[in-house]
């Protein structure tokens, strides 16, 4: 019987690989990297392999064999048990239902933020700004590829949802910006 484990974001897309079919952990790295699944979660071969353990010692995974090719280490391939199934919805049904707050570090840099002169805070923001557009320009080059490549959206609403939260924090930055400027916000 698998004991109840909370699923990290890895082990929650280390799960939603081995939905779609059997694999090692560096096959799934490949493919995490290949669909820039690292945008969405902090990926490593290292941790991966160390959390695709964790999941078989919950009974999460199960072994289906090992193969080697060449001179290359023994490669484990690996299935989503029933179990893993079942704690893969449950996760993924409360990660949907329930907001957390994951402290992310720019809203305490706002709060903090009056430490600093105002030009200062311009600049900064500036330098965010480029940072913030050269994603979502990323995010929109993905989103025109997976459409001509006719990918059903429902495999890419995270895209959409990125696209939707940069383009939310670039107009809330340039709104701050031009209160500072205009003196609108007293600093």
């Amino acid at each position: 019987m698998a004991r109840a484990t909370p699923l990290t974001p890895l082990g929650v897309a280390a799960l939603s690989l081995l939905v779609e079919e059997p694999m090692h952990p560096y096959e799934m790295y490949q493919l995490l990297m290949a669909r820039h699944e690292d945008r969405l979660v902090k990926v490593r071969p290292g941790t991966l392999y160390h959390a695709v353990g964790r999941l078989e010692e919950h009974g999460l995974v199960d072994a289906t064999g090992t193969d080697r090719e060449g001179n290359r280490p023994e490669r484990t391939t690996y299935t989503i048990s029933a179990a893993g199934r079942e704690a893969l919805t449950q996760r993924l049904q409360d990660m949907l239902a329930n907001p957390v707050n994951e402290y992310p570090s720019f809203p305490l840099a706002i709060a903090e933020a009056h430490n600093l002169q105002a030009g200062v805070v311009i600049e900064l923001l500036d330098r965010r700004l480029q940072g913030l557009r050269e994603q979502l320009d990323f995010l929109d080059s993905g989103e025109e590829l997976v459409r001509k490549k006719g990918l059903d959206r429902k495999y890419w609403i995270d895209i959409q949802y990125q696209q939707t939260m940069l383009r939310s924090e670039i107009g809330w930055s340039r709104g701050l910006q031009d209160q500072l400027r205009t003196g609108e916000l007293p600093w």
